[in-house]
């Protein structure tokens, strides 16, 4: 499938969404740097499309934990991968006996959510979980349920404050280092940021998606757009700068991310990026040519497919 029709497949028309954008003054600052940052993608990063809280717990979410219970049973004692018979043989030993077809659907279904993967040996069909569960955690985590957006959101006004006061920054890192060229480095310090901001949504709609609340197929829609919207930025970039913003910046504490706290961790982080943008000039001038091309494709795309979807 071409690049354009994966946008064609994944587009999302924003109008739906008007009563479920975050209209907070505050976070409307985000909002500012996207529309200047990532044009084609506002109104869309922050969307939040979770299942209406009005509706029942289904019976098959506890028979989905359960299995899963089940499988991390046998995880515990150095199992990994397990069959739907394995599974069927557990369950009856603890809980009311369903029927293997019943087990079967769950287990697939758990699969097409990404719990978990299938693995063949000739006939039989092995389940394995996705992720390795997390080592050494407190059982608090295990037994609550919390909701990222707001962590992510604020880690992304954060970082839109940086983004607005880019020129304040460069004059201190200016003066400290007697650095170069001020507006060249503002550039290259507000483009380092907008793709710092692009990564925090991504990373925030790559576990939305697997939230049981959410409405996983929207989820993965916005997740691909901001993918191509990042990979627009960022595909000309060295790895080693593409993981320093991915994996440090852009992450929350709780997923490997550092914290963000104010004063001296405050500055290193902007000395850190600034220096990023410092070094890496000739590199960064070449990303940012091409991203303002591609930039003006993706808007004149978008324009036409959503007139398109008018006119339907």
């Amino acid at each position: 499938m071409s690049e354009n029709s994966k946008i064609k497949d994944s587009i999302i028309d924003s109008r739906q969404f008007e009563s479920i954008q975050i209209k907070d003054s505050e976070l409307s600052i985000i909002d500012e740097v996207i529309q200047d940052f990532a044009p084609e993608i506002a109104f869309l990063y922050q969307i939040r499309e979770d299942e209406s809280e009005e509706q029942q717990i289904k019976t098959g979410r506890l028979h989905e934990n359960r299995i899963l219970g089940i499988i991390l049973k046998f995880y515990i004692e150095g199992k990994n991968k397990i069959t739907t018979g394995e599974v069927e043989h557990e369950y009856k030993k603890y809980f009311k006996e369903i029927a293997r077809s019943t087990i079967s659907t769950y287990l697939n279904m758990l699969k097409k959510e990404s719990t978990l993967y299938k693995e063949r040996d000739g006939r039989t069909v092995y389940y394995i979980f996705y992720e390795d569960p997390p080592q050494g955690i407190k059982p608090f985590w295990f037994t609550r349920i919390f909701c990222i957006v707001p962590a992510y959101f604020e880690r992304a006004l954060y970082y839109a404050d940086l983004y607005l006061s880019a020129e304040k920054y460069v004059d201190q890192y200016v003066r400290k280092f007697h650095s170069g060229d001020k507006k060249l480095l503002v550039r290259n310090f507000k483009f380092l940021i907008g793709i710092i901001i692009l990564n925090i949504f991504k990373n925030r709609s790559s576990k939305c998606v697997l939230c049981q609340f959410s409405k996983r197929e929207m989820y993965g829609k916005l997740e691909e757009m901001i993918s191509i919207a990042t990979k627009d930025r960022t595909d000309v970039l060295t790895e080693e700068l593409q993981k320093f913003l991915v994996e440090k910046y852009a992450e929350i504490p709780m997923f490997n991310g550092i914290y963000i706290e104010g004063g001296k961790c405050e500055e290193n982080v902007v000395e850190s990026i600034l220096k990023f943008a410092d070094h890496n000039k000739k590199d960064l001038e070449f990303q940012i040519m091409v991203s303002s091309r591609r930039t003006s494709l993706r808007l004149k795309q978008k324009e036409i497919l959503e007139n398109e979807n008018t006119d339907n």
